[in-house]
C-alpha cells in the first residue's frame, strides 16, 4: 500500500515556525475512517525516519506524531530521535499504568509529550503532570468550556496549543487567552481586505513581478536585474549551492550561476525573490507555502499529459497568496499581472483545469484525501506519484529557505 504523509505547520505567538504536525493522508479506497490509529501513526513514521530523509519533511523543526494506546504501551516514540519528535498523545487513550511507565520513561529521557484535543478529566491529572504542551481545537470547543479548561490547566506547567486556528481573528482570541503555540493556515488567508494604495516599494515589486511574468521579457533583463542587485546576487549563489542541487563543486560567481540556470530557471529564481520581498511583513511559513505549491503543483503537472504546462503550474502555486500578501483582492492582483487567461481564472475564480491542480495541492495539505484522490483520478496522475512530487517539492523550498 503507497503511504501519504503530509504535514501542518505549527507557529508561535510571534507566527514564526515552531513544529509541524506529521499526519497520514488515506488512499482515496483506504481512508482514515477505515485505518487503526496504529497504522496511520506506523505510516508515518515509517514513510518519514524510514524511507525518507526526516529533515525534508520537518525542515529541521520538530515533528509532533500521534500515538496511540497500543503503541505507547509498546514504547514505540523511544524508538525515535528525541530532538525530531514530540509524542501527541490521542484523546482516547487511557491512562493506565503501561502508559504512565511509558510516559515518566519519555519524560526522563527528554521527550516532549503533548496532549491531543484536550478535555479535562481529572483521570488525567498523571498524564498532565508529565505533560508539555496541551492541544484544545478552538473552533469545535465552546468558548465558556475553552476559560473553564484553562482555569483548570493554570496549576500545571504546561503550554497551550489552538488547533484548527483558520483565521486571524481566530489568531488573535487565542493568542489573548494564553495560547502558546496555533496550528492551522491562518496566515495563508486574506482577512479584512482594506483597499488601500499599495506602498512604493510594494508597487514597484508588482511592477518588476508583472516583468518577469510577461513571455516578453529577455534574457538580457533578467541578467540585468541580477548583476544590478548585489543582495540578488548573494541569494542566487547561495539558492545554487543548497542541498538541493547536490553539486560536488561550488558556484561561485554571478556568471556562472547565469550560464547554469539558463532562462527559465533564472526567470523562476528571480520570480521566487521578488514574491518573497512582497510577504516580508507575512510570516515567513506563508513562503514556504507557495513555494512547496508551486513545485507541488509542476510536478502533478510533469505526471500528467498536461506536462507542457508545468511551467504556468508552478506559477499558480506560487501565486496561490498574492491577496494575502499584497492584503488586497485576487481579482484586482490578477488584473495587474500579465498572466494567462487559465491561471487568472484558477486563482481569481477557482475555475478551469488549473484550478483542480492547485485545489489537489492545498488538499494534500489539508489531508482532504477524498479530494485529492478524486482529482488526481480526472487528471490522469498515478497515486503513487503523490508521495515523492510533495517530498520532492518540500526538499525544493528548503533549499531555497
Amino acid at each position: 500500500m503507497e503511504q501519504y504523509i503530509a504535514r501542518q505547520p505549527i507557529l508561535n505567538v510571534h507566527k514564526k515556525l515552531f513544529g509541524y504536525e506529521l499526519l497520514y493522508v488515506g488512499a482515496h479506497d483506504y481512508t482514515l475512517s477505515r485505518v487503526s490509529g496504529d497504522r496511520a501513526t506506523s505510516s508515518v513514521l515509517s514513510s518519514t525516519f524510514l524511507t525518507a530523509d526526516v529533515t525534508e519533511i520537518s525542515s529541521n523543526r520538530p515533528c509532533f506524531i500521534n500515538f496511540t494506546q497500543e503503541l505507547l504501551e509498546k514504547n514505540i516514540p523511544a524508538s525515535f530521535p528525541s530532538s525530531q519528535i514530540v509524542v501527541e498523545i490521542l484523546e482516547d487513550v487511557t491512562p493506565t499504568e503501561n502508559v504512565l511507565a511509558t510516559c515518566r520513561q519519555l519524560n526522563k529521557a527528554g521527550y516532549r509529550i503533548a496532549l491531543d484535543d484536550f478535555v479535562f478529566d481529572k483521570k488525567l491529572h498523571p498524564l498532565l503532570e508529565l505533560a508539555h504542551i496541551v492541544k484544545i481545537d478552538v473552533r469545535l470547543t465552546p468558548l465558556d468550556t475553552i476559560l473553564k479548561t484553562l482555569k483548570r490547566l493554570s496549576h500545571y506547567n504546561i503550554k497551550l496549543l489552538a488547533e484548527k486556528v483558520e483565521t486571524r481573528d481566530e489568531f488573535e482570541k487565542a493568542h489573548r487567552l494564553g495560547f502558546s503555540y496555533f496550528q492551522g493556515y491562518f496566515f495563508s488567508r486574506p482577512e479584512r481586505i482594506e483597499i488601500t494604495e499599495m506602498s512604493a516599494a510594494k508597487t514597484n515589486l508588482v511592477r518588476l513581478l508583472s516583468e518577469l511574468s510577461s513571455k516578453k521579457t529577455t534574457f538580457k533583463k533578467l541578467h540585468d536585474i541580477i548583476v544590478n542587485d548585489i543582495s540578488i546576487s548573494y541569494k542566487l549563489l547561495r539558492f545554487l549551492n543548497s542541498a538541493y542541487f547536490y553539486r560536488l563543486q561550488k558556484i561561485e560567481s554571478v556568471k556562472h550561476a547565469i550560464a547554469y540556470l539558463g532562462e527559465k530557471e533564472l526567470r523562476r529564481f528571480l520570480l521566487l525573490v521578488v514574491i518573497s520581498e512582497i510577504a516580508s511583513d507575512q510570516p515567513l511559513e506563508l513562503i514556504r507555502l507557495v513555494l512547496v505549491r508551486a513545485k507541488f503543483c509542476e510536478l502533478l503537472g510533469e505526471a500528467s499529459p498536461y506536462h507542457s504546462n508545468s511551467n504556468e503550474l508552478f506559477m499558480l502555486g506560487l501565486f496561490s497568496a498574492l491577496d494575502t500578501m499584497l492584503k488586497s483582492t485576487m481579482k484586482k492582483v490578477m488584473e495587474k499581472l500579465p498572466l494567462s487567461k487559465e491561471v487568472k481564472e484558477a486563482l481569481s475564480e477557482g475555475s478551469g483545469l488549473y484550478a483542480k491542480f492547485l485545489k489537489t495541492a492545498i488538499a494534500f495539505e489539508r489531508t482532504q484525501s477524498t479530494v485529492v484522490f478524486d482529482n488526481i483520478e480526472e487528471l490522469q496522475i498515478e497515486k503513487e506519484t503523490i508521495q515523492t512530487s510533495y517530498v520532492t517539492a518540500l526538499k525544493y523550498a528548503n533549499g531555497l529557505m
